[in-house]
């Protein structure tokens, strides 16, 4: 086993240790009130995300939990979820018809989000994120019924939703070159269907925003799954079904909904962030810990503390 390897095990060890703590604090209140935090997880993650939902909830202070099992929770899973979150519902995967759209690579949440929307207002939450502070410009969104977005990165955030035509020269000016290509040889599929986006045969006015689908609010609508079929429909028909069913064609998905539902929001990202291994201001309120990065100088850990003394 490499130091690199060694220093991820311990690094691991000591967030896992921590987030045991969750354990111990108060079970939130769940209300009926026209909002849904939702998440897809699985054994696996049960402590990080008690964690992420707890975090959030304590601070918005609304909702009602509701759970997409990935096939993996067991009847000791559901005890302590029942017990932490009022009892939230839970719904495996399998049940959830993709119709055209493909299954897996978090398909499933996202048609799930766009079909409970018709009645509230949905947030997705990935189990690796962590709230630290007030989210007024989340509480604001879900009083305006207005969609939001992590932004990608401090540029996306920055550009906020865009016509079609101008994805590919603002983000990808000089073509995806500079881009590594998977084992297969082809490119990210995010960055592969942005830079097409203009191409596709979609209505000319509508935008998309580069947005993190690890943590994003669908306002309530009965629009259902109309646009993100559409999408499907087109890019699958451009790059074939083996390559739109690559993890982050859902992803695009979800930000192209979010781009085209009223008045957008992308939230700033001096608050709200993607953790990719360097210090945060002092106003951050939100922190998503994406993979790569996730245990780096103990910072999810600290994060996680952070969040378990509010509770």
């Amino acid at each position: 086993m490499g130091w690199d390897r060694i220093r991820n095990h311990a690094a691991r060890f000591a967030y896992n240790s921590a987030a045991s703590a969750v354990a111990r604090t108060a079970p939130i209140t769940p209300a009926d009130d026209g909002v849904v935090l939702l998440s897809m997880i699985g054994t696996a993650v049960i402590r990080p995300y008690l964690v992420a939902v707890k975090s959030l909830w304590h601070q918005l202070r609304r909702g009602r939990v509701v759970i997409l099992d990935d096939g993996t929770l067991t009847r000791a899973d559901k005890e302590v979820l029942a017990r932490h979150l009022g009892d939230p519902r839970i719904s495996p995967i399998a049940e959830i018809d993709t119709g055209p759209c493909p299954r897996g690579g978090c398909w499933e949440r996202l048609l799930a989000i766009l079909d409970l929307r018709a009645d509230d207002y949905v947030i997705q939450l990935d189990s690796d994120t962590v709230t630290i502070g007030p989210v007024p410009e989340v509480a604001e969104a879900i009083a305006a019924n207005r969609s939001f977005t992590l932004a990608g990165g401090i540029a996306e955030a920055d550009a906020g939703a865009l016509p079609l035509s101008t994805i590919a020269p603002t983000f990808y000016p000089h073509g995806l070159g500079h881009l590594r290509p998977n084992r297969n040889g082809h490119r990210h599929i995010q960055a592969t269907i942005e830079a097409l986006m203009a191409e596709l045969p979609l209505p000319t006015d509508r935008a998309y925003v580069r947005g993190c689908a690890a943590f994003a609010g669908f306002a309530r609508m009965g629009t259902g799954r109309r646009e993100a079929e559409v999408l499907c429909t087109a890019a699958e028909a451009r790059l074939g079904s083996e390559r739109w069913s690559e993890w982050g064609s859902e992803q695009v998905t979800s930000n192209y909904v979010i781009a085209n539902d009223p008045a957008p929001v992308v939230l700033p990202y001096t608050r709200y962030a993607n953790y990719w291994g360097e210090p945060w201001g002092s106003d951050m309120r939100f922190l998503h810990f994406v993979g790569t990065h996730r245990y780096r100088h103990g910072a999810y850990r600290a994060a996680t503390l952070q969040a378990i003394a509010q509770l």
